[in-house]
């Protein structure tokens, strides 16, 4: 099964829910890889160690049609909520929050805030929705902030020799971030991206040459 189109579709801290969608998905028929994320590099510079253990990926042309799925599975069970379900004390503007981070709540919760929403006689409709993730895309797609700290390192290790000066070097320069819509972005900043590149070409000169001079130790 080729993955090069594939890409970040969910991620998940609870192991039994990330298995539940993919079963949900692989019994419709999409391709569906489950994986560990928690010791990516992504993790180590973005400083989020806590956070998104597991991610599921997809094709990214199955995108709209595995929102479809999950829309559709979710959607039967909201006249069976709990009546104590947490999302019932939500405020008016907990719930819109929801609305607009539909990427960091489940599908269910995404429906169900509507719903809620709709009951109370608020403003829930389809330009209003898709207003907020046009918005909600354009605000994810914006770089993430300077890498200073690790800009910094990565000079350091290239000069030593290091060969973390390449890691760092190149993550920097080619990290991309995957968007709800499944496209892929830089991300770092174009500055942030030429420091990257620099340093990962800094560290192909002084790697060898650090072994050369150790090899007729000069250091």
């Amino acid at each position: 099964m080729e993955q090069d189109d594939f890409a970040i579709f969910r991620k998940f801290t609870n192991l039994d829910h990330a298995h539940d969608i993919h079963d949900l998905l692989t019994s419709n028929g999409i391709n569906t890889v489950i994986g560990d994320n928690s010791s990516s590099l992504d993790n180590s510079f973005g400083g989020n160690h806590a956070q998104d253990e597991l991610e599921i990926r997809i094709d990214v042309s199955d995108f709209e049609r595995a929102e479809a799925i999950l829309a559709e599975h979710a959607r039967k069970s909201l006249d069976d909520v709990p009546k104590d379900y947490y999302l019932f004390r939500f405020t008016d503007e907990e719930l819109y929050d929801v609305l607009v981070k539909q990427d960091e709540w489940s599908e269910f919760d995404y429906l169900l805030s509507q719903k809620i929403l709709e009951d109370r006689g608020k403003p829930v409709h389809d330009e209003l929705l898709l207003r907020l993730r046009k918005e909600r895309i354009e605000h994810l797609a914006k770089p993430d902030k300077d890498q200073n700290g690790w800009i910094v390192a990565g000079y350091i290790f290239a000069v030593l020799g290091g060969f973390l000066g390449l890691i760092i070097g190149y993550f920097l320069w080619t990290s991309r971030k995957t968007l709800p819509n499944g496209v892929k972005v830089y991300s770092y900043s174009e500055g942030n991206r030429k420091h990257g590149k620099n340093i990962f070409l800094l560290s192909l000169v002084f790697v060898p040459l650090s072994f050369i001079l150790r090899a007729f130790n000069v250091f």
